[in-house]
C-alpha cells in the first residue's frame, strides 16, 4: 500500500498529486466563478457567453485557483517554492515572453498565409472609426491575455509539471493536450478537425513549456495566436465572434471549410494543422532556449 501511495523519496506519487490538485481546483473554481457571476448580475452586467465581462470572470475563476492551488500542492506535496510554477519574474522571464510573442504571431501568420496562398482567405482594411478600433483592440487584448494566462496556468501549470518532475513528460503533454481539446469541444461551430487542432495546440504549448520550464513563453504564444487572429486578421477565435468588434482587417473567407475553418476560424482548418506541426518542430529544436534551473534540480 505504501508503494502505491509514495515514491522512493517518500513523496506522494504524481497520480495522487494530480488527483488532489484537480479536486481542490474544481471546488475553488466553482466558488470563485459563482461569486464573480453573482457580482456581475448584481451590477446588471450582461452575462451572455462570449461577452468580455463573462469571459473575464470565467478566466479569473480558472487563473486564480490554478496558481493558488498549484503553489500549495507544490509547497506541501513536493516542497517547492512558488517560482517553480514558472509564473515568477525570474531573470529570463521577459526574454521568454518576447520569444513566445514572436512565436505565436509567426505561427498564426503562417497559417493565415497558407490559406491566403490557396485562395481561401483574403483581407481588406477595416474602415471602422479609429476610436472604436483602438477600444476593441485594448478590450480584446485584456480579455485574451487573462484567458490565455488562465489556460496555461491550468494545463501547463501544476498538472503537467508534477508529472514531468516524475519522469512522465510525454504522458503529461498528451494528457493535458487531450484535456485542452475537450474543454474547447463545445465552442460554437466546432468540428472534428478543430478539436484535433486544439489537441495539437496543446502539444505545441506543452513542448514550448518544456523548452523553458516557465509559463511566460507559452503565455506569449497563446496570447498572440488568439489576439492576432481576432484583433488583427478579423478571424473568429475558436468560433467566438463577439469579442472583437472592430479588427484591423476584415476577413473574406471563400472556403472550403477543411482549408480555412470558415465559421470556427482557421483553427478549424488544415492550415492550422500544418502551422502547428511545423512550429512544434522548430520550437523543439531551438538551440538557445534552456530550462530554468529551479525546476530541473527539483
Amino acid at each position: 500500500m505504501r508503494e502505491l501511495l509514495f515514491d522512493t523519496k517518500g513523496r506522494l506519487r504524481s497520480g495522487w498529486r494530480f488527483t488532489i490538485f484537480c479536486a481542490v481546483f474544481i471546488v475553488a473554481a466553482m466558488a470563485i466563478g459563482g461569486a464573480g457571476l453573482a457580482v456581475l448580475q448584481a451590477l446588471s452586467v450582461p452575462l451572455d457567453a462570449g461577452e468580455p465581462a463573462f469571459l473575464l470572470v470565467n478566466s479569473a475563476a480558472m487563473l486564480i485557483p490554478a496558481l493558488l492551488i498549484g503553489w500549495l500542492c507544490g509547497k506541501y506535496l513536493e516542497g517547492l517554492p512558488f517560482r517553480a510554477l514558472g509564473a515568477w519574474f525570474t531573470d529570463d522571464w521577459f526574454k521568454h515572453l518576447a520569444g513566445g510573442i514572436l512565436g505565436g504571431a509567426g505561427t498564426v501568420s503562417f497559417a493565415v498565409a497558407i490559406a491566403a496562398a490557396f485562395g481561401g482567405l483574403r483581407f481588406e482594411l477595416n474602415t471602422a472609426d479609429g476610436t472604436a478600433m483602438i477600444k476593441s483592440l485594448i478590450i480584446s487584448f485584456a480579455v485574451l491575455a487573462v484567458g490565455a494566462a488562465a489556460e496555461e496556468a491550468l494545463f501547463r501549470g501544476y498538472i503537467l509539471q508534477t508529472f514531468a518532475r516524475s519522469g512522465f513528460a510525454a504522458l503529461a503533454i498528451a494528457l493535458t493536450a487531450v484535456f485542452f481539446g475537450i474543454v474547447h469541444s463545445r465552442n460554437p461551430n466546432v468540428g472534428n478537425l478543430a478539436v484535433i487542432n486544439t489537441i495539437l495546440a496543446g502539444i505545441w504549448f506543452g513542448v514550448a513549456y518544456l523548452k523553458t520550464r516557465d509559463l511566460w513563453f507559452v503565455w506569449g504564444m497563446h496570447l498572440m495566436w488568439n489576439w492576432m487572429q481576432g484583433a488583427f486578421f478579423g478571424i473568429e477565435v475558436s468560433g467566438i465572434t463577439t469579442l472583437v468588434s472592430a479588427p484591423v482587417l476584415r476577413e473574406i473567407d471563400s472556403g472550403p471549410a477543411w482549408l480555412t475553418g470558415e465559421t470556427y476560424g482557421v483553427e478549424g482548418g488544415i492550415v492550422t494543422t500544418v502551422a502547428l506541426i511545423v512550429s512544434t518542430i522548430v520550437i523543439y529544436f531551438l538551440p538557445w532556449q534552456k530550462p530554468r534551473r529551479v525546476v530541473v534540480d527539483s
